[in-house]
């Protein structure tokens, strides 16, 4: 059974749009002008058939507002008012130009639009003052209203259709920066992990092939771990560039719940990792539960590749209100490695602007009693009932 979205009809976009609105127009002024065809006549039928096409060229003109807004306006304005100066019958033709006008603003052209309406109206006026009786004072104030109207709500289309481009630039603008950040943290750790393991059994295997095949044999174990875990982080990472109506992924968001893996894959690259909890660290909100753990990613990345640290204390403190993450090596800090180079935004910036997205901050450099350090401290909202707590 088709869903109510799918059976609701569609509006036609584009040249089918500007067709319907042409046809539209065309139609309505058409069944108005019907008492030209019909009834007495006041005029010769050459110059009602010459009338007729007049109203198919101001209407068939907003054919083209889509596309060159001003120019049709040009043509609607002008044939309307060669039919108003031909015609006996007077039928409502002057609705192409009001149109005409609001296509214009609605395209941002408003001081062309300002330009067409004021022509209309001086044209009208001098008919009036050379005694045109089909149009008064109050008819011509009237008819200044409309315009004004037409063209102050096709102002406003217009800034408001700016405004939701500009909104929409800028969430696309943060979701890259989201995702190219995600791929850094997921593909710069598990990267880095695999060359500190495959360098190590490259210098076993080359200084003792024979006694260093058990322990080279254990660093490939752990380069084939990493490669695996980075695989599924990375299918995981992409799955917001999937399109409707493909396969969501199924991987869980990384969090504080993974923690051990990191320990793991830190142990296992030769840096001795120790977690210290204290206070209220669990559930976390999704935000605040992802950039913890990127931040301790980076973090042992920093220490294992960069800072050629043995060991790393992780400590999180949390009060309900915030969580804060401190990780703490006995490295020299990813700043002493003149080796290290990286796009701006990524490593420690990285980390600082997830901390700063949340509403948070982060500090890192030496520590105190040798090493370097970093420390985060990220607000925390209230889980809502909905809030199913992480595992």
């Amino acid at each position: 059974m088709p869903s109510p979205a799918r059976s609701r009809p569609r509006l036609p976009r584009g040249r089918a749009a500007d067709a319907a609105l042409a046809s539209g127009l065309f139609l309505v002024v058409g069944l108005g002008t019907l008492r030209s065809l019909i009834g007495a006549r006041e005029e010769p039928w050459a110059v009602t058939a010459a009338n007729w096409v007049l109203i198919a060229v101001a209407c068939g003109a907003l054919y083209f507002s889509s596309r060159r807004p001003v120019a049709a306006a040009s043509v609607a304005a002008l044939a309307t008012a060669v039919y108003y100066v031909t015609s006996a019958y007077d039928g409502p033709l002057l609705l192409a130009v009001v149109v005409a006008l609001f296509l214009v603003a609605a395209a941002g052209r408003l001081h062309a639009a300002v330009v067409i309406a004021a022509l209309c109206l001086i044209g009208t006026a001098l008919g009036t003052i050379r005694g045109n009786g089909d149009v008064n004072q109050v008819a011509l104030f009237m008819l200044t209203g409309w315009f004004v109207a037409m063209i102050t709500l096709g102002g406003l289309r217009h800034s408001h259709l700016a405004r939701a481009r500009e909104t929409e630039e800028r969430a696309a603008t943060q979701e890259r920066l989201r995702i190219a950040r995600e791929l850094h943290d997921v593909v710069g750790h598990h990267l880095s992990l695999i060359n500190v393991q495959s360098t190590a059994a490259l210098r076993r295997l080359t200084k003792d092939p024979a006694a260093g095949a058990d322990q080279a044999t254990e660093a490939l174990g752990a380069v084939k771990d990493a490669s695996r875990e980075a695989l599924r982080e990375l299918r995981a990472t992409l799955g917001v560039l999937r399109e409707a109506g493909e396969a969501a992924p199924t991987a869980p968001a990384p969090g504080l719940g993974r923690l051990g893996e990191l320990t793991d894959a830190a142990g296992a690259a030769g840096l001795a990792v120790t977690v210290h909890r204290t206070g209220d660290t669990g559930p976390l909100p999704v935000e605040a539960d992802l950039a913890a753990y990127r931040i301790v990613q980076e973090s042992l990345t920093n220490a294992a590749r960069h800072a050629r640290a043995t060991r790393a204390d992780i400590h999180l403190d949390g009060d309900g209100g915030r969580l804060t993450v401190t990780v703490t090596d006995d490295g020299r800090g990813p700043a002493a490695d003149p080796a290290r180079t990286g796009p701006p935004g990524s490593g420690i910036t990285g980390m600082r602007e997830r901390a700063r997205a949340l509403g948070g901050d982060l500090t890192a450099g030496p520590a105190p009693g040798g090493g370097f350090s970093v420390r985060a401290t990220l607000p925390l909202a209230r889980t809502t009932a909905t809030e199913e707590p992480r595992r």
